[in-house]
Parts: structure tokens; C-alpha cells; sequence
């Protein structure tokens, strides 16, 4: 059984800092990637944040989470981690954790299909 599991949302005040953690079970983590994707109050499609190749660690980020937000991953722990520093308002959301089976794509990683989806966690940045 395929389990994504989100946790280390919460309120947070604006510049403040949470990291998100997404374990993993029921598939072989190595042969994915993992990313981290939001939706927004009042939106209806998610945003990629985030990816993080497992096989040799390579990463994107969206124009809005570069230099603030970091991904990486640890496969002894079947893991995905968000760093997220300087949080503005904006970053409110709620955040999924989503698996994309191994496939030759670039900046573009955003537009696939995931083969995995957790249920999300809510990260609310508020004074």
C-alpha cells in the first residue's frame, strides 16, 4: 500500500521558518522523484514549490521558492524535507508531497503527472 505522510505544517509569523517532512512507504523511493507542490486559499490548482531527484539529488525550484526554500532527501529514511526560510504571507497554503516515477524531465517537472500524492499538510504564515 502506497502511503505519502506530510508533517511539520503549523502557524507561523511572517519571516519565520518551518520544515516540512514527507515519509514514504509501499514503493521503491529511489526510483522517484519527489517534489513538493501547494495550493493556495482560494485557488484550485497546485503550485510546484519544489523536486528533488533521489538518484543524484538534483533540484528545481519555482521562481518564488528559490533562495528562500530548500529541498533535499534522504533515502535510508524514505524522507523529503522542505526548509522553508523568510515565510511571507503568500506562502500560506496547503502543501503536498508528490512522487513522479524517473523520467528524463527538466524545468518543466512541474507539468507531470505524479504517480503519488499525500492527502497535504496547511502551513499558515500570519502575524
Amino acid at each position: 500500500q502506497v502511503e505519502l505522510v506530510e508533517s511539520g505544517g503549523g502557524l507561523v509569523q511572517p519571516g519565520g521558518s518551518l520544515r516540512l517532512a514527507c515519509t514514504a512507504s509501499g514503493f521503491a523511493f529511489d526510483q522517484f522523484a519527489m517534489a513538493w507542490f501547494r495550493r493556495a486559499p482560494g485557488r484550485k490548482e497546485r503550485e510546484g514549490v519544489a523536486i528533488v531527484k533521489t538518484t543524484d539529488g538534483t533540484t528545481y525550484y519555482s521562481d518564488s521558492a528559490e533562495g528562500r526554500f530548500t529541498i533535499s532527501c534522504d533515502s535510508s529514511k524514505n524522507t523529503v524535507y522542505l526548509e522553508m526560510n523568510g515565510l511571507k504571507l503568500e506562502d500560506t497554503a496547503v502543501y503536498y508531497c508528490g512522487a513522479l516515477r524517473g523520467g528524463p524531465y527538466g524545468t518543466d517537472w512541474y507539468k507531470y503527472v505524479y504517480d503519488y500524492w499525500g492527502h497535504g499538510i496547511q502551513v499558515t504564515v500570519s502575524s
